[in-house]
């Protein structure tokens, strides 16, 4: 039995410890018999580590989680050029079931959905568990961010009482008897509080009922949200966005490092300032009369601004009013227009956000030229008939986010645990 009070040491930190007895904890990687020993690598949270057992000994299946007491000894063959040696190990929890594929070798030779359904012992493999790695990072750096630009963190309800903010289909549920429905974004709230904090900012799930099946969409996902007060228009929350990427890439820089070598993914440079087009000039440039831009608009703008710009990221700006919601902000001198944007990175929608409108007789003016009634908005309006600052927002999928920098080819090799049209499970 090995000591209680040995202390513990990952495996990435086994180069500061040549020469001492310590304990290492994590899972059987991968086991390697030779004729007058074995090796045992063992994968903790922060990489592998070689054990040198003697022939016979420690004949465990991959995956089982062990404790090991051993000396740390210098050997440039081995994992950050240590190993483990006279070993002690201790079977801490073993198999019942072997994992679906090996985990141990490079590439990964399985199917998507087969990673899917597996996840919990899947992503366990290092190109698996990578993007996530990234994601984590990125949300580690948009909070950085925009707490260094004075936004509070809030978090806000995800069951709301009525379908009203974008248009997109919700999901509906039963709130102990009444009708109630998942919310498609924080928006409403989002608002609310810049009456309170100026401003604000939210990481958490949202959800569309709409049927796309498609690589790019999830019926949940992450959305990273901001909104902030005192706004002159719209290209002051596009300075945010600017600053949030940025933000958001430094962190994946020095927090997940290992991961992006691993993937070998190729990090972009978010420039000074990133390039815009207004959507009537990106209309004319695609030789389209369009309401909104289709995937292979996005993808010939995101090469068109790589081409004249040098920049894998692209502002589209003035998307026209009808195609945005009706609290938008329409553009000064063209209503038809507004004060609204797309972020595209690699040819990829990323972010959507402008200026909203602050008074409350627009608000009332805005629903009445659609057509709607303000009744289903009382709890949403009644923010503004208390005084409101000019003020602007966006959402940025994280999903997305990370499926670009990664370079793969769905976002649900994003996601720890895929809802879309057709999975609900793990």
């Amino acid at each position: 039995m090995i000591h209680p009070t040995t202390a513990r040491v990952l495996a990435a930190g086994l180069p500061g410890h040549i020469g001492e007895s310590i304990e290492l904890c994590g899972w059987l990687h991968r086991r390697r018999a030779l004729k007058s020993v074995t090796f045992l690598v063992l994968r903790d949270r922060s990489g592998l580590a070689q054990v040198v057992a003697p022939e016979g000994e420690a004949d465990f299946p991959v995956e089982t989680v062990l404790r090991v007491r051993g000396t740390v000894t210098a050997n440039p063959q081995a994992p950050n050029g240590v190993e483990l040696t006279a070993p002690t190990v201790e079977v801490l929890s073993s198999l019942a079931e072997a994992p679906p594929f090996s985990l141990y070798r490079p590439d990964v030779q399985a199917t998507l959905p087969v990673i899917l359904d597996g996840a919990p012992v899947t992503l366990r493999h290092p190109r698996l568990a990578a993007p996530h790695r990234i994601s984590a990072a990125s949300v580690a750096g948009f909070r950085a961010a925009l707490d260094s630009l004075g936004f509070t963190e809030i978090q806000t309800p995800k069951v709301v009482s009525s379908a009203t903010e974008s248009g997109a289909n919700v999901f509906g549920l039963d709130w102990f008897g009444r009708p109630a429905y998942l919310a498609q974004s924080p928006q409403f709230f989002k608002q609310a509080m810049v009456g309170v904090f100026e401003r604000v900012y939210e990481t958490g799930p949202v959800f569309r009922a709409e049927p796309h099946d498609t690589a790019r969409h999830l019926a949940q996902y992450t959305s990273l949200d901001a909104e902030l007060g005192f706004v002159t228009d719209h290209r002051e929350v596009m300075a945010v966005v600017r600053e949030a990427v940025a933000g958001m890439l430094e962190s994946v820089k020095t927090r997940a490092a290992g991961a992006v070598e691993l993937l070998g993914a190729e990090l972009p440079v978010v420039p000074a300032e990133i390039p815009q087009i207004h959507f009537a000039d990106a209309m004319r440039l695609l030789g389209a009369d369009e309401p909104d831009l289709a995937p292979a608009h996005e993808r010939w703008l995101g090469e068109w601004a790589l081409r004249e710009h040098g920049s894998e990221f692209l502002f589209v700006v003035g998307y026209p009013m009808r195609k945005r919601p009706f609290y938008t902000h329409p553009e000064p001198g063209r209503p038809e227009y507004s004060n609204s944007f797309d972020l595209l990175f690699r040819g990829l929608e990323l972010a959507t956000g402008g200026q909203r409108l602050h008074r409350y007789e627009d608000y009332l003016a805005a629903l009445a030229a659609r057509g709607e009634s303000p009744e289903p908005y009382a709890a949403y309006l009644r923010c503004f008939a208390h005084g409101m600052p000019p003020h602007g927002g966006f959402a940025l999928g994280l999903e997305r986010w990370t499926a670009r920098l990664t370079g793969v080819d769905n976002v649900r090799r994003t996601t720890l645990f895929p809802r879309d049209l057709h999975r609900l499970t793990p």
